[in-house]
């Protein structure tokens, strides 16, 4: 009788030693990890996605990412500088939001540039890396780590625009090809519009003509919209 009661005491105790393992092991509640990188703060369109709700894990933001922001943001190029505040503003915006968890740590590698250590640590937690930098997503497709491309989803929800629609796009800059201008559209997809290298600094009414899928995102081509005889 003793020997029975004492295996069951000692079942009793296993099965509270591994209900706590559970609890208090990585991703909790077997969500899965995703680790933030500095370009999707600097972006700042994550806080929208945030606060939707959409985002199922647990956000980790390392302390290599925000030095890395704030060297940008103590750069004496007033860009950078910019640029640098805005992804603090937006590390600080994500850990109040409520809907989310988000969690600052401090995590040593052996690794020094920041791009190293998110792809090693994500490697070793099985978890994903939330980025719109190009050349990570490339990299961590390589070494067969999920990616979350706030690019992509921002293509996928937006409304389609259609060849033939009209509107107004302020050309910025000349393109890579003799008389193309390039705008910018507000979700960040490059318009490079034909004959319009003459128009940079100017709002000009445009004419959708067809789109590109590029691995870096969309292009659209458009021409300078015909002016209406009186």
């Amino acid at each position: 009788m003793e020997l029975f009661v004492l295996l069951i005491v000692l079942l009793i105790l296993a099965e509270t030693s591994y209900l706590t393992f559970v609890k208090h092991k990585p991703g909790r509640n077997n969500r899965r990890l995703i680790y933030v990188d500095t370009s999707v703060l600097i972006d700042g369109r994550i806080l929208n996605v945030a606060r939707t709700g959409f985002i199922d894990g647990e956000l980790i933001i390392l302390k290599d990412v925000l030095l890395e922001l704030q060297l940008l943001a103590d750069s004496r190029d007033s860009e950078k500088r910019t640029r640098g505040r805005m992804g603090l503003e937006a590390a600080s915006e994500l850990e109040r939001i409520e809907n989310i968890n988000t969690e600052v740590v401090d995590e040593k590698t052996d690794s020094k540039k920041v791009d190293e250590i998110l792809l090693k640590l994500a490697k070793t937690n099985r978890a994903a890396i939330l980025t719109i930098d190009y050349n990570l997503i490339k990299i961590a497709e390589a070494e067969k780590i999920e990616t979350l491309n706030v690019n992509e989803l921002a293509l996928a929800v937006r409304n389609e625009f259609l060849p033939g629609e009209k509107m107004k796009l302020k050309i910025i800059e000349k393109g890579s090809n003799r008389g193309q201008g390039v705008g910018h559209l507000k979700n960040g997809t490059m318009v490079v519009v034909e004959r319009a290298a003459n128009q940079i600094g100017k709002t000009v009414e445009i004419e959708f003509v067809r789109f590109h899928e590029t691995p870096a995102g969309k292009i659209i081509f458009a021409r300078l919209a015909r002016k209406k005889n009186n």
